[in-house]
């Protein structure tokens, strides 16, 4: 029986891109045909959902990156989420009379981590001209792209703050006063001169990886390092909290920055082996949804019927509780995760798992963080309740002022996989700095201004991000990549994908048009840090039977439009070569390429 799907599978052996924006899939596409590898095809794909998604990713942001090289055999983490500055601290942010740091202005800045991420992949494993990758983006970036309608309406609400409050922003988002018009060609001619000054000054040394390391000296120590130093040094500017504030990060922060290679977090489930980063990000919910999930027959359940979303739900909902208890930088606290992912703490957290949902946050208790998870569960208790929703910013229905995220998926020929979430540096984030035509990021609202928790502010420290990019690799020789924008909802939406290819669905295109669901029973990680107990919010697809079993079963069930929850992309090969991706048809832009 043919299977129809809102776009076709890709498949073919050649090379398989798939991103959130179209450009920048082509694009991708682009530097295969020219000869390069998954590397080069990601980096480049990555600097262009810069030009054309700025309110959901820029030159500012951060960046983690799962990479499978095939040559070496080897998966590997590339962290570019880069830490605190070293003025920092909690009792800085206190004296501002801050109980939590703002979502968007300067105070919530943190080093800009992307830009030196993308330039190591593309160094260490890429083969191809830093000129040829980093061309397309000065290209749109010049000469203009559509605007999509989503960026225009972000400008459009953000008007009249930018001109009385950041006029740098005003000025490259409202050029001439007027927002620009979705789908007008759109032009951020200061920041192609900003990428055509680095890299004529990265082209006067001579050698591939001599002229990438000029690009990361011009952005970390050279002319935009010092642009950066001069704005921040006076500027202080209107933020989320109501009230003006300068920044803590500094010139200094950036001259000692450099993006760096980490093992991945692993879990075995039903013959795939998971590969997730660290829990400087959320990605080991995941794996410990996985591990609870084992001890039930998800084979056998319809995948969007009633009891799937349940328990699914239900698993996360642990999971998540334990990502607040016990995630943060492991280089600054001691983080369980041979704990959190072993089956004897599994089999007992499984054990909670009801017919009936849960409305309680249950973190686990390990022994030796009992004070810590007491200490979590005050915090957010003193964060309260929300009464109006606590929402990812991609759906289609929800406020455009928000930020969020982009995501890539590569597989080239060789079997070199790539699977990278960037984002921060928005657009709406912070003010656009004088001369460079980027903005800041806004990754400090991430942290707890409270002592003693794995999420506490600290100079040096990462905050726990959202962004969770995914390698699976089974034991056949299969090998997936996938990953979403969407904040806290990017692995629910992610495992809702995986146990479909998994147990139910092999077209990639097919598992991707599913309706999908989330909870925000557990607190955000954004601003202001609120949570929903006992939420669900599932798309209308699903169908009426199981939106009201799942009521019957004691959710709390808020319905939202079919086509409008998450963003997921997907590549994959098999053990004979073929690849294969897809794209989500949500919002209408996310695109898979191959041949």
């Amino acid at each position: 029986m043919t299977v129809f799907t809102t776009r076709p599978e890709i498949k073919g052996t050649f090379g398989v891109v798939t991103s959130t924006h179209w450009i920048a899939t082509a694009v991708g596409m682009r530097m295969l045909e020219l000869g390069g590898n998954a590397f080069d095809a990601a980096v480049a794909t990555g600097l262009v959902l810069q030009i054309v998604e700025p309110h959901l990713n820029g030159p500012g942001g951060d960046l983690p990156v799962l990479l499978h090289d095939a040559s070496q055999n080897e998966t590997k983490v590339l962290c570019a989420q880069a830490p605190a500055p070293a003025g920092a601290t909690i009792s800085h942010y206190r004296s501002e009379n801050l109980d939590l740091i703002p979502g968007n202005g300067l105070l919530s800045t943190v080093i800009p981590g992307a830009f030196d991420g993308w330039m190591l992949l593309l160094r260490d494993h890429g083969l191809l001209p830093l000129r040829t990758v980093l061309e397309p983006a000065i290209h749109y970036a010049a000469h203009g792209h559509p605007l999509l309608p989503r960026v225009s309406a972000t400008i459009a609400g953000l008007k009249e703050f930018f001109e009385t409050e950041w006029p740098t922003s005003h000025e490259i988002w409202v050029p001439g006063g007027s927002v620009p018009a979705p789908d007008s060609n759109f032009r951020n001619p200061v920041l192609a001169e900003t990428w055509t000054r680095l890299l004529n000054e990265a082209e006067a040394v001579t050698g591939r990886e001599n002229q990438i390391d000029a690009a990361r000296d011009c952005f970390y120590r050279g002319f935009i390092a010092e642009a950066i130093g001069r704005y921040l040094e006076t500027a202080e500017v209107m933020d989320a909290s109501g009230a003006r504030h300068k920044a803590v990060l500094t010139a200094d922060d950036l001259s000692g920055y450099a993006a760096a290679y980490e093992d991945p977090v692993s879990a075995a489930y039903d013959g795939w082996t998971v590969l997730k980063t660290g829990p400087w990000g959320q990605g080991p919910v995941l794996l410990q949804s996985l591990s609870l999930l084992r001890g039930f027959d998800i084979a056998s359940l319809d995948p969007s019927g009633p009891q799937f979303v349940h328990l699914v739900a239900e698993a996360m909902k642990l999971a998540y509780a334990d990502r607040e208890a016990y995630y943060g930088d492991p280089n600054f606290c001691d983080v369980p995760l041979n704990v959190l992912l072993s089956e004897s703490y599994n089999a007992d957290r499984r054990a909670l798992i009801s017919e009936t949902a849960s409305t309680d946050l249950r973190p686990g208790l390990v022994p030796g963080f009992e004070d810590q998870v007491a200490r979590t569960l005050s915090v957010i208790e003193a964060a309260g309740i929300s009464e109006t929703g606590v929402y990812e910013p991609t759906m289609a229905h929800l406020s455009e002022k928000r930020g969020d995220t982009v995501h890539i998926d590569v597989i080239d020929r060789w079997g070199n996989i790539v699977s990278a979430t960037p984002s921060g540096g928005w657009l709406q984030s912070s003010p656009t700095v004088p001369g460079l035509g980027f903005a800041l990021n806004s990754r400090a609202q991430m942290f707890w201004l409270e002592d003693g928790l794995p999420g506490s502010l600290a100079p040096g420290k990462r905050p726990r991000t959202t962004l969770t990019p995914s390698i699976a690799l089974h034991e056949d020789g299969t090998a997936l990549a996938f990953g979403t924008p969407g904040g806290d909802q990017q692995d629910q939406w992610q495992l809702s994908l995986f146990l479909r290819l998994a147990h139910h669905q092999r077209n990639l295109q097919a598992a991707l048009d599913m309706p999908l669901f989330h909870t925000t029973h557990f607190p955000a990680s954004f601003h202001p840090r609120q949570r929903q107990p006992g939420h669900i919010m599932a798309e209308e697809s699903f169908g009426a039977d199981t939106l009201s079993n799942l009521r019957n079963r004691g959710h709390s069930v808020e319905v939202a439009d079919e086509w409008t929850i998450g963003r997921l992309t997907v590549a994959a090969r098999d053990p004979a070569g073929l690849l294969r991706a897809g794209a989500t048809p949500r919002l209408m832009q996310a695109y898979a390429a191959g041949r």
